[in-house]
């Protein structure tokens, strides 16, 4: 599941692939982009924001895209096979004389002028992976999350306005790290400053690692604390592990929690 450190490697990688090289082949394959054509250009650099990828080529251009919930950016040789999934899948190519990089189901393809980036991504809140991550960052985070403190803790920490790059799985992850019900409003929040602080930490530790591990075990099944657990034991008190879904309508995502380790609200019904 893409989430700010999946978003950050993948920048990596497009960047190693594609900078500094003009582009042989461009191929966006949605409707509103499909006159486009970057051929003989050069990428300057991909980087990314959040869970959002910003590759900037020359002429002051920005192709924005999203991974969603399952969209891939796949690097292949020439003569290379593709197989990231079928051609419908695919959305965008773009391709040097080295490299081609095939983007899959991706759920939002923009090109925009590079001055004008704030239009996709100027809501986000301070990303959490950042490289000049900053206290004031750090105190913006904090002002974001608290500024609606009837919320649950678990839709704050998920909302992009508020930090940058915290998905599904790291929401779960934190709230059980910090011993905190997903369902506590976030005015009773015994510290935001060390809940952002854990969301940077887990990160930024993940981020060059393809497993993605909370628990320091790197053991296949031993990864996380309780993230697609359900109904197993939790791993501090043996407790089963409960699941529900949480966040409005229409947008529900499964949390899932030790009732033991994290007391406090809960949802109903539960399993």
């Amino acid at each position: 599941m893409p989430e700010g450190d999946t978003v950050w490697r993948t920048a990596r990688i497009l960047h190693r692939a594609l900078a500094g090289e003009p582009l042989v082949r461009s191929d966006l394959r949605v409707p509103q982009l499909a006159t486009a054509d970057l051929t003989g250009r050069r990428v300057t650099e991909v980087v990314p924001r959040g869970k959002h990828l910003l590759t900037r080529v020359e002429g002051g251009l920005t192709l924005h895209s999203h991974l969603g919930m399952d969209g891939a950016w796949r690097i292949y040789d020439p003569g290379e096979r593709w197989h990231g999934g079928p051609q419908h899948q695919i959305r965008a190519v773009l391709a040097n004389a080295a490299h081609s990089a095939v983007g899959y189901r991706l759920p939002a393809l923009d090109l925009l002028r590079t001055a004008d980036e704030s239009t996709v991504v100027g809501h986000l809140g301070p990303d959490l992976l950042a490289p000049g991550w900053s206290r004031d960052d750090q105190e913006e985070a904090v002002r974001r999350l608290l500024a609606d403190p009837a919320r649950s803790v678990g839709e704050a920490v998920l909302d992009q306005r508020n930090l940058a790059g915290v998905g599904n799985v790291y929401k779960s992850e934190l709230c059980f790290m910090l011993r905190l019900s997903p369902w506590l409003p976030v005015a009773e929040l015994p510290s935001a400053e060390r809940l952002v602080a854990l969301a940077r930490k887990l990160l930024d530790v993940n981020k060059a690692r393809s497993a993605r591990i909370t628990t320091a075990d790197q053991r296949l099944d031993h990864r996380l604390w309780v993230y697609g657990r359900a109904g197993r034991p939790c791993r501090r008190c043996g407790t089963p592990v409960r699941a529900a879904d949480q966040g409005p309508a229409g947008q529900e995502r499964p949390t899932y929690w030790c009732p033991r380790c994290q007391p406090g609200p809960e949802p109903s019904p539960v399993h």
